[in-house]
């Protein structure tokens, strides 16, 4: 899968905001995305310390990718590498972006639509992960986080299926979206090329069972036993 990064990865804060500023026009928020996809990624990451216990931070990547209809992996890449930005909320996908996509370019062939472990609209700058990823690859991205960043919502229901506008200020940036019934909820906001509505029916396809979708959950897992092993 080829990927070209537009930008050098920065090395400091003011570096990253003006990249974030930069491509953040470029984010398309009302595309359809795909309403039948053949095939949905799961990305994920995970951090540890260096194989000598030192202070450079590792962190692994992996990209699970299932048939959409079967939620059987059809393919799974991983890298691994070493953290290059320092720990800056809102600024977290530049942690992460360098080896996220270094597994991605394994993939022999693009998925139809990524589902990131992270925000996409609902972040302080409109632009988180899911949003810096769709631009760079041009996919249809979403953002499913385990918990909010901004944003509050009321009145979520209990049921599978239910959700709740997750509202910041006076936008709404995404949803509390309840996966299962009883558990806690996951928040999705749209990353690019995808409407919330479709994004949400997407989610709830590929999380049958669990909280998390299955890419996402097979994900994490996947990169945290790849940090172990590293």
């Amino acid at each position: 899968m080829r990927i070209d990064v537009p930008h050098d990865w920065p090395q400091d804060e003011a570096a990253a905001l003006r990249i974030q500023d930069g491509l953040r026009g470029l984010v398309d928020l009302e595309g359809p995305g795909p309403r039948e996809p053949l095939t949905v990624a799961g990305l994920d990451v995970a951090y540890g310390p260096d194989s000598q216990g030192g202070t450079v931070e590792r962190v692994a990547a992996a990209v699970v990718v299932l048939d959409a209809k079967t939620l059987v992996p059809v393919a799974m890449e991983t890298a691994v590498g070493d953290v290059s930005f320092p720990y800056v909320p809102g600024l977290f996908a530049f942690r992460e972006l360098p080896t996220l996509i270094a597994a991605l370019r394994k993939l022999p062939v693009a998925p139809d639509l990524l589902l990131c472990d992270g925000q996409g609209l609902a972040h302080p700058r409109r632009f988180g992960l899911a949003c810096h990823l769709g631009v760079l690859t041009g996919l249809p991205a979403v953002g499913v986080a385990k918990n909010p960043f901004i944003g509050t919502y009321e009145g979520l229901g209990e049921e599978r299926g239910d959700w709740a506008p997750l509202v910041d200020g006076d936008e709404t940036v995404g949803r509390a979206l309840r996966t299962q019934k009883g558990v806690k909820p996951v928040y999705v906001s749209t990353g690019h090329g995808i409407d919330l509505d479709t994004a949400c029916h997407h989610v709830l396809a590929t999380a049958p069972k669990y909280r998390l979708p299955e890419s996402t959950r097979l994900a994490d897992r996947l990169c945290r036993d790849v940090l172990r092993a590293a």
